[in-house]
């Protein structure tokens, strides 16, 4: 297989036949520069457990360094309708912990939200292609992508507070930083759903297509993506993440800092070719 833009070999398509992975409801499939990481518990909308959370924490650990774009999918007619319930029984082998011992339960939460926290990681740009049901920890998920494809059939709902508990996926930071605090309340604590449009409008999806136009949408953002300095992209999502919390004078700083590393980089580049 040859890539189309340098005319190079091109790795096979590689799918990971990772046991545990299934198990955890879990599938990942790298081509080259891209992996895919698919929800595939079809028959429970994707719903989440905590195999599926720690399956996430350990793709983020091993992905190879060749990767610069991850595509997270749900398989079947939802992206993710989020925890599954039966977890609240101890249904899955494993139940919620009752946070009598809070340094265990801290770091029982922590080890879950690995699963999340490597979708911002800046060696890579990070995109959730949603559809149908994105529910609690599926919309979650989504908000710690960088970007967000929607179909036109999607269903965004922060379900935890009407289970009794409180969005702790790293979806609380996201969600304020898109929508406002005034917003992000009214959405938890209402946990009403969002279609597409209203979606779109808040900024919670940057680009909204039809359903059987999702594949394609999804494939174009990430030829565009790949078409990018891979330097410059890395550098640049960096860069991006640190604009939020810096003051001006000190994002201006920033922007100096990487600069200039990417000068260095292109003179040598250039002295190298």
């Amino acid at each position: 297989m040859v890539d189309a833009r340098s005319g190079s070999p091109r790795p096979e398509p590689v799918t990971e036949p990772v046991a545990d992975l299934a198990e955890a409801g879990l599938r990942l499939e790298v081509d080259g520069a891209v992996a895919t990481v698919v929800l595939d518990r079809p028959e429970r909308r994707n719903a989440m457990t905590f195999a599926t959370w720690r399956g996430l924490a350990r793709i983020g650990r091993s992905l190879p360094p060749q990767v610069r774009v991850v595509v997270l999918r749900g398989e079947g007619p939802s992206f993710s309708a989020g925890i599954d319930l039966s977890m609240f029984s101890g249904g899955s082998g494993e139940s919620l912990p009752d946070g009598s011992d809070f340094a265990a339960s801290d770091a029982f939460i922590a080890g879950l939200q690995e699963g999340y926290t490597w979708l911002r990681d800046p060696r890579f740009v990070t995109v959730a292609a949603i559809h149908g049901h994105v529910i609690g920890g599926g919309f979650q998920l989504a908000l710690a992508c960088d970007i967000r494809v929607a179909a036109d059939d999607v269903k965004l709902c922060m379900k935890e507070p009407a289970l009794g508990l409180v969005p702790d996926l790293t979806g609380t930071k996201p969600l304020v930083e898109i929508v406002g605090v005034n917003r992000a309340l009214e959405l938890c604590l209402t946990a009403r759903t969002v279609l597409a449009d209203e979606a779109q409008r808040l900024g919670l999806a940057e680009i909204v297509v039809p359903r059987d136009g999702l594949d394609d949408a999804v494939a174009e953002l990430v030829g565009s993506l790949l078409a990018v300095n891979p330097g410059a992209a890395v550098a640049t999502k960096r860069l991006l993440l640190e604009a939020t919390g810096n003051t001006l004078e000190e994002q201006c700083a920033a922007e100096r800092r990487e600069q200039i590393g990417r000068l260095r980089e292109m003179a040598e580049a250039r002295r190298q070719g």
